[in-house]
């Protein structure tokens, strides 16, 4: 079957072929009712980009793209990504690959720069992290041909290749030792709802109780801030039956936590027990130090750079699943007060 070319989507529209060029590559010079007739064609007839001229056209850019739709007051606290990040770039510099980094507010701004890369051919390959429940960045980046790598699984994402580690069985791992303590009132106070590993613990979470016999097990969202998880801790500490154990999303929010019950008098782990999901100097530093899950973040953001790396060189991209985060124990959990 003939491929449709640039020629035959500007014969179906009415337009010149200058026009269809421009609409597919994102640059400005249409009106967009013209681009989105443009693009509505070029679906209908499953239009592709050609690899092996742009790659005639323009050499490599040596550069892998990570946008992270988060508020950059959160990011600016959260350990995580400044490890994630370091592995990323430790494996890429060794191929003397840059990575580029933009910080924007939401997923439609998320958008907006992988198809402005993909126009002005800025990057490589791109890494895409936090994956949502449907998400709308996993079909564009196939529409666009565009090289990718998901942190984040396993499934929801396309034909797009992924490393990720079992957030429900780590999410297991901490119930289970909770319950093992004795606890009986288990809340967990969550990040962003519509990220797909905040969905995957919620249902381990629920399970995870559920099969220890405990019915009350609240749930409540946050963006992951200290803030937020501050106040969260607050509502739940005030409630008529307060938890004796409580599960954060992050260790930022663990802290906060902590700080709230000795505000309150509710004294950590006698009173309260705390877990926090990701291990940092800050949990280890803070007194009591947190029980926390643990992993090699560095070594984990070194092993998807490895794998985007493969699928640059020609290599078919697969699902890599990373170790399940081990509990580390410390002294922020005990059994409940017997009172």
């Amino acid at each position: 079957m003939k491929r449709p070319t640039i020629m035959d989507i500007a014969r179906r529209a009415g337009v010149s072929k200058g026009a269809v060029s421009m609409a597919l590559n994102g640059l400005p010079g249409v009106s967009e009712a013209t681009r989105g007739r443009i693009l509505e064609v070029a679906r209908e007839l499953d239009w592709h980009p050609n690899n092996a001229a742009r790659a005639l056209s323009a050499a490599r850019s040596d550069a892998i793209g990570l946008v992270l739709a988060r508020p950059a007051r959160t990011l600016g606290a959260e350990p995580f990504f400044f490890q994630l990040i370091s592995g990323l770039q430790a494996e890429l510099s060794g191929r003397r690959i840059a990575l580029l980094l933009q910080v924007v507010e939401d997923l439609d701004a998320e958008i907006a720069v992988y198809r402005q890369w993909w126009s002005e051919r800025r990057v490589d390959a791109v890494i895409l992290i936090d994956l949502r429940v449907q998400d709308p960045r996993v079909d564009l980046l196939e529409e666009l041909d565009l090289p990718a790598l998901v942190i984040g699984g396993p499934g929801h994402h396309g034909r797009l290749p992924s490393v990720w580690a079992d957030d429900a069985k780590a999410m297991t791992t901490i119930v289970d030792h909770l319950a093992g303590l004795g606890h009986r009132r288990i809340a967990r106070i969550a990040g962003l709802p519509d990220l797909l590993h905040t969905e995957r613990r919620t249902e381990a979470f629920r399970a995870a109780v559920a099969s220890h016999g405990i019915d009350a097990a609240p749930i409540l969202m946050t963006d992951y801030s200290g803030e937020q998880g501050a106040a969260a801790t607050r509502q739940l500490l005030r409630s008529p039956l307060p938890p004796t154990a409580i599960v954060y999303d992050n260790d930022v929010m663990a802290v906060a936590g902590v700080a709230v019950a000795t505000e309150l008098g509710v004294a950590v782990p006698t009173s309260l027990s705390v877990v926090a999901w990701d291990d940092s100097p800050l949990c280890q530093l803070l007194h009591p130090p947190l029980t926390a899950l643990t992993r090699d973040t560095f070594a984990f953001g070194a092993s998807a750079a490895r794998s985007l790396l493969l699928v640059l060189d020609g290599a078919e991209g697969a699902d890599v699943e990373d170790h399940v985060p081990v509990l580390v124990q410390r002294e922020s959990t005990s059994a409940p007060s017997p009172h």
